[in-house]
């Protein structure tokens, strides 16, 4: 999902999966496809920057009702603070930059859901999977041209 699609209206997507229509979830959902894997506090900013005042609480609280409906997906890599996105409906995975902390949607490297076939899957019923690559990004490759293992920058 996209908001940014013409054929969305986050007015109807909020009502239509029960949720209240108010100017704060609005904002949080604009403000999620405008980052594209944004954290809460970057998020937060964006908001007030959009319609003023807005309590880090109501910004926690739109996400999590969001996250709970399907409609936004929470990732958080390791040693980074949780990212927010509001692809949902595929089954893809994320590059992560060492270096700066960038985070880049991939595509799943062999088809529709290879993933979600595990070598044992212990009498699981799998239905996602979630693959994070690691490494440098082109940038931090050019500016950092030797390898920094396991530093990320966190961005809060």
């Amino acid at each position: 999902m996209v908001m940014t699609s013409p054929e969305i209206d986050p007015v109807e997507l909020l009502r239509s999966n029960g949720l209240q229509v108010t100017a704060q979830r609005l904002a949080v959902l604009r403000a999620v496809d405008h980052l594209s894997h944004g954290t809460a506090e970057e998020i937060a900013d964006t908001v007030r920057d959009e319609i003023g005042a807005i309590s880090r609480q109501a910004v926690y609280d739109a996400l999590g009702a969001l996250g709970d409906k399907g409609l936004l997906r929470r990732i958080q890599p390791a040693r980074s603070p949780a990212r927010f996105e509001q692809v949902v409906d595929d089954n893809h995975h994320h590059l992560v930059c060492r270096v700066c902390g960038r985070i880049v949607d991939v595509e799943c490297a062999h088809g529709s859901a290879p993933c979600l076939a595990a070598a044992d899957d212990a009498g699981f019923e799998i239905d996602e999977a979630e693959v994070i690559y690691w490494g440098r990004c082109p940038e931090c490759q050019t500016t950092m041209p030797t390898r920094v293992p396991e530093q990320v920058v966190s961005k809060t």
